[in-house]
């Protein structure tokens, strides 16, 4: 495992931003190499209406805390709302995915513990830009301790209209 680098700040513009999975940016803030393996942060946009399919990490807990919009989460077959200012955790091995609801790019912050997803986040923006092929996704997905089990909340439950 990496040794943390000490402490450390990351401004408001600081990291590496890439490409993200869900209709927006994703900023690593933190990553293995300068946590020393404890945790992954990220700041990541999601696009209106979207959200990842649904999926389980082999071993990473995820949290997530809404800066900006309205999201739900779908976990062990659980809706659960979660509007700007929630904060949601989902323990490894939990299948689970969410869904911005609303009709603007929302902004949530992930940490992952421990640390190593970030890597999903690089490899997935190294696809070609357009739709995503599955395949492709679930490939990355497992590459990086993640099965996807199902699609996203807005094909599985697209009951909600948008909201804002």
């Amino acid at each position: 495992m990496a040794t943390s680098t000490g402490a450390f700040v990351v401004g408001r513009d600081g990291g590496e931003t890439l490409r993200g999975p869900a209709g927006g940016p994703a900023t690593i803030k933190a990553r293995t190499t300068t946590t020393g393996g404890t945790f992954a942060f990220l700041e990541v946009t999601v696009g209106p209406q979207d959200g990842p399919p649904q999926h389980v990490h082999a071993r990473e807990d995820e949290m997530w805390y809404i800066l900006e919009g309205h999201f739900r989460f779908l976990a062990d077959g659980q809706l659960l709302e979660a509007p700007q200012g929630s904060f949601v955790f989902v323990p490894r091995g939990t299948a689970h995915c969410f869904q911005n609801l609303g009709s603007e790019d929302a902004t949530i912050l992930v940490m992952f513990t421990p640390a190593g997803m970030e890597r999903f986040f690089e490899q997935h923006a190294q696809l070609p830009a357009g739709p995503v092929d599955p395949n492709r996704y679930r490939e990355i997905a497992a590459n990086n301790w993640m099965d996807v089990v199902g699609p996203p909340l807005a094909q599985s439950h697209p009951d909600v209209a948008p909201r804002g």
